[in-house]
């Protein structure tokens, strides 16, 4: 597996209303985050950027940019309804919970 790849896409709704999309890289979350509007930006952006961006010079890895990148589509509202997010008991993913009820 290339190791930008997210193990698990992360699907989000840009636009209500019309199908979800799935970002299945670093790269993809990227082009995402690049084409997100200034004015909208903020803290958990920066942060799912700077992981991101991290990961493609080896500074962090694919999986805490896809858990960045989740954050920030969570706050955002973007993320799908239908996914499953890691639930972290005693410091391992061990099961997966709706993002939303």
């Amino acid at each position: 597996m290339d190791r930008l790849q997210f193990e698990v896409p992360v699907r989000i709704t840009p636009v209500p209303g019309l199908p979800v999309e799935e970002i299945y890289s670093v790269e993809q979350a990227l082009d995402f985050l690049q084409s997100w509007p200034k004015r909208r930006q903020g803290k958990v952006y920066d942060a799912a950027f700077n992981a991101c961006f991290g990961a493609t010079v080896d500074v962090a890895s694919s999986e805490e940019a896809c858990r960045a990148f989740m954050a920030f589509c969570r706050v955002s509202g973007l993320l799908a309804r239908d996914m499953m997010l890691p639930v972290k008991r005693g410091g391992s993913a061990r099961g997966f919970r709706e993002a939303r009820a």
